[in-house]
């Protein structure tokens, strides 16, 4: 909290009044995790490297990626010390919506982290079950849900979500927004988790659906921006633009490290909770429909995997013998056996994302 004791100094210099300004707030949370996921960096990664905590790779992954074999992982480490450190100096830690997507961000953090750990240091291949994995998620969910729904702090709000490109135009889930919930949550997690498969695509395309997650936060936190915009209207969420940019910061700071050919990798202890904070973000701002433009190359990805492992199965059971549509699963894997650079399908993969979340800011003032 540290703008709140700085803040009260501009009782003696007007200066100081800038701290209660969410725009300032917001970026010094960038500046901040930026600037500790720099300095921590090659700190965790020696600290990696020394207990030899590195990356096992899949036998039935291309052939390039052997080479990457070793190389330090649990790299989430770094974004989770730096967006934690950042958001409690400048973020209202009281603030409804910032516990909840912080707690929730920490918490798929020490899921990830324990599966990491597990196959890692414990050298168990498959790492954590994934079953107890998955019930991390969807405890995280209901309990997101739960309170959501019932706590009055979202009174009028319960169960209500927008939905894009119509004005005005809402839908109320009832209870069924408790299970809505629940899906997005987990669905986001493993999402990202899926994506974390070459040098920096993971962390690039978070830190651009972050930064589009903390415009519509403050948009929506704003009275007169968001009946301009034609948004529902939630005060309080500003501290969710706060912590998005906090993780904009700290995923472009990883991405010094990570970027192509990786120094460190994210792990599921990063992935996990990136893609939890992502698909908080999106149920407490109400855009759960619009996280599909936003995070879209995130569920291409998913839907690549879900794609290819039912027609395997459907021909599998048909002919005797399972097809497939793509390459590789997931989706990223395609274009690498089709010739492409893995860095280049970084960056292309990047400039969709780009382009996503432009669409998806667009779909505001729409009549």
């Amino acid at each position: 909290m540290l703008w709140k004791f700085l803040y009260q100094f501009s009782e003696w210099f007007f200066g100081f009044n800038v701290f209660r300004y969410i725009t300032v707030r917001a970026t010094l949370a960038a500046i901040t995790a930026l600037f500790i996921a720099l300095v921590i960096g090659p700190k965790i990664i020696a600290l990696l490297k020394k207990h030899q905590i590195g990356e096992e790779i899949r036998i039935e992954g291309p052939d390039s990626h052997q080479k990457k074999k070793g190389t330090p992982t649990m790299g989430g480490l770094i974004i989770l010390m730096a967006v934690g450190i950042s958001t409690l100096l400048w973020a209202e830690i009281n603030n409804m919506y910032f516990l909840i997507i912080f707690v929730a961000t920490m918490i798929l953090g020490v899921v990830g982290y324990i599966d990491d750990y597990m196959k890692s240091v414990l050298k168990l291949q498959k790492g954590l079950i994934a079953k107890y994995k998955l019930t991390g998620q969807l405890g995280l969910g209901l309990i997101i849900g739960l309170i959501i729904y019932f706590h009055p702090y979202f009174e009028g709000l319960h169960s209500n979500s927008s939905v894009p490109f119509f004005k005005n135009l809402e839908i109320d889930f009832g209870i069924f927004y408790i299970p809505v919930i629940i899906f997005i949550v987990a669905g986001a997690s493993n999402a990202v988790n899926l994506t974390d498969g070459l040098d920096g695509l993971a962390a690039g395309l978070s830190a651009v659906a972050f930064i589009a997650m903390a415009g519509i936060a403050y948009v929506s936190s704003h009275v007169k921006f968001s009946d301009y915009l034609n948004i529902i209207y939630l005060p309080g969420s500003q501290e969710v633009a706060v912590f998005c940019l906090a993780l904009f910061g700290a995923a472009i700071g990883f991405l010094w490290y990570n970027a192509y050919p990786a120094q460190v990798f994210m792990g599921d202890t990063g992935s996990l909770a990136l893609g939890g904070a992502l698909g908080t973000a999106a149920v407490l701002l109400k855009k759960e429909l619009l996280l599909i433009l936003i995070g879209g190359i995130f569920i291409f990805e998913v839907l690549s995997v879900i794609i290819q492992t039912t027609y395997f199965k459907y021909t599998k059971r048909k002919y005797g013998e399972g097809q497939r549509i793509f390459r590789m699963a997931p989706i990223h894997h395609h274009f690498e056996l089709k010739g492409w650079h893995e860095a280049k399908v970084v960056v292309r993969f990047w400039i969709i994302g780009i382009l996503l979340a432009l669409l998806s800011l667009s779909t505001f003032k729409t009549q």
